[in-house]
């Protein structure tokens, strides 16, 4: 029979609904139950996409006698940490106070008033490698429990208490230039310079820190800064946790060269990389950045956009059990497919090899060198990419989380626009036309759900980084489209995010306050694998002050900024996003203004130009004289020709109508 998940509206949860675990969802029901019962709550988080999280699921999960334990013993709640990022991040706080290292699937066992007493993470059915057995560990929480209850909940309130003194940082002052120098120092003394990246393996892509050394590159001309991004975003497009078929990245390398990824494919990711991708090419005009984002917008666009035009969440790294199944490849199967000729081609290509490189002699694909015949390739490269078709494909989760969402829109609108694909552009409206008619009120209040799934709303508002990410995928909307709607329901979600999230401090919160309590309120500045909500917050209202000119949201983000001064000399890799915020701030930002008739071509010409910019963070507004748009106003056309008006920190420069004098302004190479 379907358990108490049967309802639920997260396929992850969905995956476990027909348990014979009673699952619950995260609710005071559940720990009212199992105060009735007089029992542990054994709370499991994880989400759908996530490998090891399918393991422990099928050996333990599924089985009666584990079942039997956890059912008797203890009331049982499963958590999608994508849809509860804020219960997620309590108690992996916990987790990697109690174990020293966290990761999911998370394992967390609790009192009766939600707190922690035991974590882990994976649990094998029965002990090995020198992992004990999920059941013996049931077993041995429960006599915990019944016999030596005064110790477990001594345990579980100094947990409490360690989490609770756990304090953000707090900034002294506003960067100084000289704070980035040293970030990008810091950086190469971690840089791999063999293989690109940051450190050992595991890598994960760093978005945010290559997002910090483009625009370090753009304002200050910092060669380090380049060579280290440019040989990072080239390694990555180049090996196996890239999708050489069909495009699209994976989580992340299990080793330091890139060849092997944790196969899952996560919009948060693939978003965040096209958009560091398009501004790679907006820097440099490199074709291997060119290449990456027309491929990686054609994957989100294919394989994630749901019918209701949102973005689903990931697709899975499994298929038939297997991790990564549906993208490996053999020399034999190269050369079924493709013939004997082309098959040894394609196989030297792409480093396909008799041993392999991943398991039971199976081998990514990489393309490490350019093809000698583009032509060939191309072919080749297709009939693979639809051979890989007939096998069964990984799951898809098909929930809509409000702040991804965010960030595939400002991406494939800046991408949509800089290349002239206006189908881009178009899934992007598309996606924030979902998140106003079904994320924004559906509570009958301001706020966002964090979820969605088959046009229905999810029962859990949104966080911090929601009202971010959604305000930025607004704000690029209105700079590649001019309609003032996108800018103010930006400031409408930035002004929630104020009210509801901020601290007395200048830093910001993670839940609102008047969100349901846990046992301690995150607040977190530390980028993760995306970026913090408070960092990117502050990088909307860095965006949204230089469109409007309202000078306290200038002011809101320099005092949320001020953390980085603390961050950047001990861990600049955990604040990617707020460097490059404040990369922007110290450079202006640059604000173009753009009057003209969007239909006549000095217009779109001007328009052109002014998306090239490269200087770090600039801001565009598009619209005709007369607008009341702040950067618009009393513009004007210049001898009836559009015109281009380029300011930076309170000063501006003569307008021009020429786009090579425009070009220079900006910085600007898509001129050339």
């Amino acid at each position: 029979m379907p358990n108490r998940l049967a309802n639920s509206t997260s396929p992850y949860l969905l995956q476990h609904a027909d348990n014979p675990v009673d699952w619950q969802e995260w609710s005071p029901e559940a720990f009212e139950e199992a105060r009735r019962r007089d029992v542990p709550v054994f709370l499991s988080v994880g989400y759908s996409a996530c490998h090891w999280c399918h393991v422990m699921a099928h050996e333990s999960f599924e089985d009666l006698e584990v079942a039997q334990v956890i059912n008797e013993r203890y009331v049982a709640i499963k958590v999608d940490r994508e849809e509860r990022p804020d219960v997620d991040a309590v108690y992996m706080q916990a987790t990697l106070a109690l174990t020293g290292s966290g990761g999911w699937p998370m394992t967390v066992f609790l009192d009766h008033d939600q707190q922690p007493f035991f974590a882990g993470t994976y649990f094998p059915r029965t002990a090995r490698s020198g992992m004990p057995g999920f059941v013996d560990v049931l077993m041995a929480l429960d006599e915990a429990w019944t016999q030596r209850r005064g110790d477990v909940i001594d345990v579980a309130g100094r947990v409490v208490a360690a989490l609770q003194q756990r304090v953000a940082p707090s900034g002294q002052a506003f960067p100084s230039s000289e704070v980035l120098t040293d970030a990008v120092s810091r950086l190469r003394a971690d840089f791999d310079l063999a293989y690109g990246g940051f450190g050992g393996a595991p890598k994960f892509p760093p978005s945010m820190v290559l997002e910090f050394l483009l625009r370090e590159a753009a304002r200050t001309t910092n060669a380090e800064a380049l060579l280290m991004a440019e040989r990072t975003l080239d390694a990555m497009a180049r090996g196996g946790m890239y999708d050489q078929l069909a495009g699209g990245f994976a989580r992340y390398s299990v080793d330091e060269a890139w060849v092997v990824p944790h196969f899952e494919k996560m919009l948060y990711d693939n978003a965040l990389l096209l958009r560091v991708y398009v501004h790679w090419y907006r820097l440099t005009g490199s074709t291997l950045a060119e290449r990456i984002v027309r491929e990686t917008a054609t994957f989100i666009i294919i394989e994630l956009m749901t019918p209701e035009g949102g973005f689903a969440s990931a697709l899975d790294a499994d298929t038939e059990g297997e991790e990564g199944r549906f993208y490996v490849w053999t020399a034999d199967e190269l050369r079924h497919v493709l013939g004997e000729s082309d098959g040894a081609w394609a196989a030297q290509l792409l480093n396909v090899t008799a041993a392999g490189t991943f398991e039971h002699g199976s081998s990514t694909l990489q393309l490490l060198v350019d093809p000698d015949d583009a032509h060939r390739w191309s072919r080749l490269r297709e009939q693979l990419r639809l051979h890989r078709e007939s096998r069964v494909r990984p799951g898809r989760d098909d929930k809509v989380v409000a702040s991804w969402n965010g960030l595939a829109i400002a991406a494939l609108a800046e991408a949509g626009a800089l290349l002239e694909e206006p189908d881009w552009v178009e899934a992007a409206f598309g996606a924030a036309d979902l998140l106003l008619s079904v994320h924004l009120g559906a509570h009958d209040d301001d706020r966002l759900s964090r979820t969605s799934r088959d046009g229905t709303a999810g029962d859990n508002y949104g966080v911090l980084d929601d009202y971010g990410g959604v305000a930025e995928g607004f704000l690029a909307l209105f700079q590649v489209s001019g309609d003032e709607t996108w800018l103010t329901l930006a400031g409408m979600l930035l002004d929630v995010a104020i009210q509801h999230f901020r601290d007395e401090d200048g830093g910001f919160f993670d839940t609102a306050d008047d969100a349901v309590a846990l046992v301690n309120r995150p607040r977190d500045p530390a980028d993760g694998a995306e970026p913090s909500g408070w960092f990117s917050v502050a990088n909307a209202c860095v965006t949204y002050a230089a469109i409007t000119g309202v000078a306290e949201y200038r002011d809101i983000a320099e005092q949320a900024l001020a953390i980085v001064s603390d961050l950047a000399p001990r861990a600049p890799r955990a604040c990617g996003w707020g460097l490059a915020a404040v990369a922007a701030l110290l450079d202006g930002p640059i604000e173009i203004a753009v009057v003209g008739d969007p239909t006549q071509a000095d217009t779109r010409e001007l328009r052109r130009i002014a998306l090239g910019a490269t200087a770090p963070g600039a801001v565009l507004a598009l619209g005709e004289e007369g607008s009341q748009t702040p950067l618009l106003r009393d513009r004007t056309l210049i001898g009836g020709r559009a015109a281009a008006y380029v300011c930076r920190g309170f000063a501006c420069e003569l307008p021009t109508t020429e786009s090579g004098v425009l070009a220079r302004q900006v910085g600007s190479r898509i001129w050339e």
